[in-house]
């Protein structure tokens, strides 16, 4: 099955594959989202290790699927003599820049995290409902999933266009096993933001609408850095590294400390693991 996935993909344009993984990632979005069709309720314990799990896959995807490219790049090119850049510099300033980037997002878009009481919404103050905060909220950390799976399929552009002949540092499998990742992780993502609005009193279509509405930057994004990488080829090491910086951010401004919140920091540590398990496994074995 990953092998006919992986071989369809490999015959599509980065632009066109990386929004079709961007649309497998808001699908599972989506489905997770449903579950609010059948529960009234959530079991924080089940919601604190998803979003260990989510965490965990972002890291892994961060270093294994984004990070280690962007270093073997610049060392290859080091090596065909295009380049006398040290290894670390573009991965170093990409992934700095991603950091930056989201933190600026993070005072400057209003959002409440998920268990978070209204006053404790972040971003330039609004008035705005606290399911509008919610639901930006998921969507901000969305932005550099999106964006990871666009640079991972604008990396597949052809390297003989930078002098790079039968040299590439990703392959077809590698940005198929990052989508499957991040479609993974936000299944329970999807599951996180319908279930509170749920409790509120927001009726079960409402409550999925806005949960799968949550992603819906992520196929926009994942064009966005896609088309980035293919307009200006020599970027690929610091937009790599610069959407692990972005997720890394996220990861452990909002990722972890959510899901250590409700007391079950155990179980959400585990999840943690668990997701960088599953998201190492499926890049080397994928990539």
């Amino acid at each position: 099955m990953l092998e006919q996935i992986t071989e369809y993909f490999a015959q599509l344009h980065p632009i066109k594959a990386a929004f079709l993984a961007g649309l497998f990632t808001w699908t599972l979005t989506a489905i997770g989202a449903s579950l609010v069709f059948f529960f009234k309720t959530s079991n924080r314990k089940f919601l604190d290790a998803s979003l260990g799990f989510t965490g965990g896959v972002m890291i892994a995807a961060s270093f294994w699927s984004l990070l280690a490219p962007a270093i073997h790049y610049v060392e290859l090119q080091n090596e065909l003599g295009l380049s006398t850049t040290p290894s670390w510099f573009a991965p170093a300033i990409g992934f700095l820049a991603g950091a930056l980037t989201l933190f600026a997002l993070d005072k400057i878009i209003p959002h409440l995290h998920i268990f978070a009481k209204g006053e404790e919404a972040e971003g330039v103050k609004t008035n705005w409902q606290k399911t509008i905060l919610l639901v930006l909220a998921i969507a901000l950390h969305n932005i550099p999933e999106g964006l990871a799976v666009g640079v991972a399929f604008g990396a597949l552009a052809n390297p003989e266009l930078l002098g790079m002949e039968g040299q590439n540092v990703f392959t077809i499998g590698s940005a198929v096993a990052l989508a499957i990742g991040i479609g993974i992780q936000n299944f329970p993502e999807g599951f996180a933001v319908s279930m509170p609005l749920r409790r509120q009193g927001v009726s079960a279509f409402k409550s999925w609408q806005w949960g799968q509405l949550s992603a819906i930057v992520e196929p926009i994004f994942a064009v966005i850095g896609a088309a980035i990488v293919l307009t200006v080829l020599p970027i690929l090491p610091y937009a790599l590294a610069f959407a692990a910086g972005a997720m890394i951010f996220i990861v452990v401004e909002e990722v972890i400390p959510e899901s250590q919140r409700g007391g079950n920091t155990d179980l959400a540590t585990m999840g943690l693991i668990c997701g960088f398990i599953v998201m190492m496994i499926l890049d080397v074995a994928l990539g």
